[in-house]
């Protein structure tokens, strides 16, 4: 902030330009694109099923399940990882390449790889890594469930257990709106790709935004939970078009880019870390007016947008984060991949991606209403299947274009397999998942409808 500005001066406008600095930058034409991902597993007893709690209790429990923080401690020491604190109650583990391993809320685990410039590179460190953890869980009586959401515990057996200012304040406010806060901070898990933002960061927002919903569809693995079907092909989506609609969804683009919505977006988000004089939640942008927040406050705020896409600045670059995968096992993590590469990165895929989607720079369309849609029904809906079809062949077509150094044959053969075993056939991974006991959807779930996703 300026010197001798007050907090409430802070205009939309200042903070658009800040938002199209930071995080909606173009990058160089020589600039060559990155790929990242993210990958969360829920630690279960592998017996009983049971949740694994971070660390162990203070009086153990005869039947009480393994915890899973002396494991990953064991698996530091051994392969050369670095334990530091972190400010959500449980340590990070570090990696030499620049992962990460990390705690979700409810204990899930969480590897942060490293962007790469080859979609070969980035799906070997997850199997690698996924295949170190699930070894060393194995041999402590863990197992690690690759889903959209917990298939088997109710969200009332998972406390909270990370106690930093941020999940405490975050999951006080999220129960103030209903369950599904406590399901998606405890319960749920995902697989999150990155990719630079690019050349032309409009269009690339633009494109991401509008494959949510069939990513969504197309990686669909949660029906189930508490042991039974949910109604929903991802349950996991589900949740979180019921979570707080200030601050999930799809926010857009406008002729002058994404900068514009997303500050929008961001002001009308009720504040999670920051409270009005009341002690009530309110719109960061009336907080910022009134003086209840300042400049400094913004930063974290945005940490607490959820969005299918988010903009972020990873190692000084501007990246977009696509949100809309559940969980899958590690066989698979080329598929969504490949996909993503494929239609970001290939300039034709791109264009043609963005034909099929009606998409322009005049265009503000999201695919927002397609959103619940492609939670429930998955590609049982037709008209996400007849799109996501044509999609997903126009992703591999432009990930063999991308190159073998980009995208070697291995993985290429990967997303061929699960578009012929699940896409062209209308299904998805969910559709694998065994029925569970008899049961029916709960009662805050199914009261989801399209509007929720404005």
């Amino acid at each position: 902030m300026r010197a001798g500005q007050a907090a409430g001066s802070i205009d939309a406008a200042r903070l658009t330009d800040e938002l199209r600095t930071e995080l909606f930058a173009p990058a160089g034409l020589d600039t060559a694109p990155r790929i990242g991902a993210e990958i969360e597993f829920i630690p279960v007893d592998a017996i009983t099923r049971r949740r694994c709690p971070i660390v162990p209790p203070p009086i153990p429990e005869p039947d009480g399940a393994p915890a899973t923080l002396p494991v990953l401690r064991a698996v530091a020491r051994a392969q050369g990882w670095s334990e530091r604190p972190s400010p959500y109650g449980a340590p990070v583990f570090a990696m030499p390449d620049g992962g990460a391993i990390s705690y979700e809320p409810g204990g899930q685990i969480e590897y942060s790889a490293p962007a790469s410039a080859s979609v070969t590179s980035l799906v070997a460190r997850l199997r690698a890594t996924a295949a170190v953890l699930a070894h060393a869980c194995q041999r402590a009586g863990i197992g690690l469930v690759a889903a959209g959401i917990d298939p088997e515990n109710p969200v009332d057996d998972v406390p909270l257990q990370l106690h930093g200012p941020r999940y405490v304040s975050m999951d006080a406010y999220l129960a103030t709106i209903g369950s599904a806060g406590a399901r998606m901070m405890r319960q749920t898990a995902a697989l999150q790709v990155t990719i630079d933002a690019g050349a032309d960061p409009a269009r690339r927002w633009r494109l991401a935004s509008a494959l949510a919903p069939y990513l969504t569809a197309i990686f669909a693995n949660s029906p189930r939970e508490a042991g039974a079907r949910t109604g929903w092909q991802s349950t996991r989506a589900a949740t979180w078009r019921r979570l707080d609609r200030t601050r999930t969804g799809l926010p857009g683009a406008t002729a002058d880019g994404p900068a514009t919505p997303y500050t929008a977006f961001a002001l009308a988000a009720r504040a999670i870390l920051r409270r009005g004089p009341g002690g009530e939640p309110a719109p960061f942008g009336e907080l910022l007016a009134s003086g209840h927040a300042t400049h400094d406050d913004w930063g974290p705020h945005l940490t607490t947008l959820f969005p299918d896409v988010r903009p972020r600045r990873i190692a000084g670059v501007p990246t977009f984060e696509l949100r809309s995968i559940d969980a899958v096992p590690p066989e698979w993590y080329a598929a969504p991949i490949v996909v993503i590469a494929g239609l970001a990165y290939d300039d034709r895929a791109a264009a043609e991606a963005a034909a099929l989607l009606r998409l322009d720079r005049h265009s503000s369309h999201t695919s927002s209403d397609l959103l619940v849609p492609a939670a429930r029904d998955g590609l049982r809906d037709q008209r996400i299947r007849r799109l996501a079809t044509d999609l997903y062949d126009l992703a591999l077509r432009g990930a063999g274009r991308l190159g073998a150094t980009i995208v070697a044959p291995s993985e290429l053969e990967v997303a061929h397999a699960f578009g012929a075993q699940y896409v062209r056939r209308g299904r998805s991974l969910a559709d694998d998942v065994p029925a569970g006991r008899a049961g029916t959807s709960r009662p805050d779930i199914p009261g989801v409808h399209a509007a929720a996703s404005d």
